[in-house]
């Protein structure tokens, strides 16, 4: 059978690997330059019988994201920087209540309104630390367009096998690029549905994690199964509570659930790595220019390889110690000034040469700029 090659834009992509995963709601309201998710699963989230609604302002989009989640839908919202940061009071609300959710920031150029049309990666920082309390973050950042696809899925698989809010990271250059891709047959891609609970209703505690994977199973509001949620700390039963010592277990809880899945969560590719006495540390549509450049300065003989996280966070700190001792230059290119360079500095405990580069001027970063720093530092 021939495959079912098309030619898709970064954004289109994440829309189809939303609903290769089983979203079944999106609400969200439109914005520069993520709308074109908004506009595709406008016309085919009804055709699989899920529902669509532009919302008011940003704040509606992620509440109503939350309510479908909780519903029983694998739910999503779109945005970019702007609308994320109106995004943020919800998301915290998210992550306590442990509400299984996608939120794509397509990211762009500037804080405030900044450059609609340009790409940036400055929200990197603001995935992990941009709404309040103690929580886990898990961020992803696709580098093609054949890569939204199959990385929002996987958001949509994480988020629902741990009930954890997940970001799906990109930039404008990603979202509005088209690129060939190959779409998954089903049964192709693994899809994993949230753990839903099995005991009696009147047994049912909605936080009452399971011994293995922290994970409490979640019920369908609408079901059988009744119970009480609230963004205040909650004892099992999922009602308020002042116990100190209860809310202190109950969030280093959610933080080792996702710390011990570190194997299951994190992604990245180590290119041309293996000899590499030269890193290139880069992520998103830059480490696009990263890997042409890593094949430029190899036929140099210059011995650089490239380590690109799909998964910003958790950071891939156990990925990148297997280079401290090895590597003794790390360059970090950056659509930021310096972000991820803290994390990579964090690792290497300066037992390597970390050099960064960066660029706001909403222009994309191309692989001679990064050539001329790695001949520059090495």
């Amino acid at each position: 059978m021939a495959k079912d090659i098309r030619f898709l834009q970064g954004n289109e992509a994440v829309s189809e690997g939303a609903l290769y995963a089983g979203c079944k709601f999106y609400a969200g309201y439109p914005i520069t330059p993520s709308t074109e998710i908004a506009e595709h699963l406008s016309g085919s989230l009804p055709k699989v019988g899920g529902r669509f609604v532009q919302m008011e302002d940003e704040i509606a989009a992620m509440a109503a994201t939350i309510g479908g989640a909780i519903a029983g839908q694998k739910s999503m919202t779109a945005t970019s920087g702007p609308g994320m940061s109106l995004k943020m009071e919800n998301l915290g609300y998210a992550c306590l209540t442990e509400i299984p959710c996608v939120i794509v920031n397509v990211m762009r150029g500037g804080p405030s309104t900044g450059l609609p049309t340009g790409p940036g990666q400055s929200d990197i920082m603001q995935a992990k630390w941009g709404t309040h309390g103690d929580h886990p973050a898990v961020a992803l950042t696709p580098s093609t367009v054949p890569e939204q696809l199959t990385e929002t899925v996987r958001a949509f698989n994480i988020a629902e096998k741990y009930r954890v809010p997940v970001i799906l990271l990109t930039d404008e250059i990603i979202g509005h690029m088209r690129e060939a891709v190959e779409m998954p047959e089903p049964g192709e891609l693994e899809v994993v549905d949230r753990k839903v609970p099995t005991c009696d209703p009147s047994e049912y505690l909605p936080y009452k994690p399971d011994a293995d994977d922290l994970v409490p199973p979640m019920a369908a509001f609408g079901s059988e199964y009744r119970y009480h949620i609230t963004g205040l700390n909650h004892a099992e039963d999922g009602f308020p509570s002042n116990d100190g010592k209860l809310a202190q277990a109950d969030e280093i809880r959610q933080q080792k659930k996702i710390d011990q899945a570190y194997d299951d969560i994190v992604k990245v590719e180590e290119f041309m790595c293996e000899d590499a006495e030269h890193l290139i540390f880069a992520f998103g549509s830059t480490a696009r220019s990263a890997k042409e450049a890593v094949q430029k300065l190899r036929e140099e003989g210059i011995k650089v390889g490239l380590f690109r996280p799909l998964t910003i966070w958790p950071f891939p700190e156990k990925h990148l110690e297997k280079y401290v001792g090895k590597a003794k230059t790390v360059v970090v290119p950056e659509m930021n000034l310096g972000m991820a360079i803290f994390e990579v500095e964090r690792v290497f405990k300066g037992q390597a040469k970390i050099e960064g580069f960066n660029k706001i001027d909403s222009e994309p970063i191309n692989p001679i700029e990064i050539m001329e720093t790695v001949r520059r530092v090495k």
